[in-house]
């Protein structure tokens, strides 16, 4: 993509503001209008006999952070940037998976020495906990913040006229692009997902060769494709 070209963040705050300074920082115009909003539920958090908490996103850490003091048990957690949030809010002992929710729970199977507490979304996107307990560890899970869809702007659907790129970091945020794009088509728009499993809800609303996912989950695998012009190949692999 040509410097300055503008870059629609979908995903929810607070997350979407510390993108935004990544794209910014990368020479791209960042348009902060996200599908989600993130909305922290009053959780009753029992800790007793656990022995690790296990988190499969930032919200997660930063829900339980805000209902619980806790900050003494070992954290597993998917990835780099869940990792960074557990350490800003003060957790001493955090292992990453630099994965996906199946390398979480291979990690976790591996150290976990007792109960394992998972922090997470109302409507996950997997299940971890039912994951763990194939594996025979004891886990349970608690349902700590809820992710609700809401509208982009019309100034945002505006600039899908014109070539652009969106990130799309999570399904839920793909299928609601999804829907959008089906009653509002943006040929000149690329659709850049964290992985495969993001980017196949847009594979039939989107248009041919538009969409293409990072080769890792990571936030700065999925920025690394704001300087590449080829799509083809990756997104053949979403069919």
């Amino acid at each position: 993509m040509d410097a300055g070209a503008p870059v629609w963040i979908t995903r929810a705050r607070p997350g979407a503001l510390a993108t935004a300074e990544r794209v910014r920082d990368l020479g791209f115009e960042a348009i902060v209008d996200p599908l989600l909003a993130v909305e922290i539920l009053d959780a009753e958090l029992n800790l007793a006999h656990v022995t690790a908490l296990a988190f499969t996103s930032a919200n997660g850490v930063e829900a339980f952070a805000r209902l619980s003091d806790e900050r003494g048990l070992p954290v597993f957690v998917v990835g780099r940037a869940t990792a960074k949030a557990a350490q800003g809010e003060g957790f001493a002992s955090v292992s990453s998976a630099d994965g996906d929710v199946e390398d979480l729970c291979a990690l976790i199977a591996a150290g976990a020495s007792g109960p394992v507490l998972w922090a997470g979304a109302k409507e996950p996107a997997g299940d971890l906990v039912g994951m763990l307990r194939g594996h025979g560890v004891m886990a349970r899970g608690v349902a700590v913040y809820e992710t609700l869809e809401r509208a982009p702007s019309d100034d945002t659907l505006a600039r899908l006229d014109a070539p652009a790129a969106v990130l799309v970091h999570s399904p839920r945020a793909a299928r609601a692009l999804a829907a959008l794009l089906r009653e509002r088509p943006a040929p000149a728009v690329r659709f850049l997902c964290l992985s495969k499993a993001v980017a196949a809800p847009l594979r039939d609303a989107a248009e041919p060769g538009s969409v293409t996912f990072a080769s890792r989950p990571e936030e700065s695998a999925l920025l690394d494709l704001l300087n590449t012009t080829g799509l083809s190949e990756q997104t053949d692999l979403i069919s």
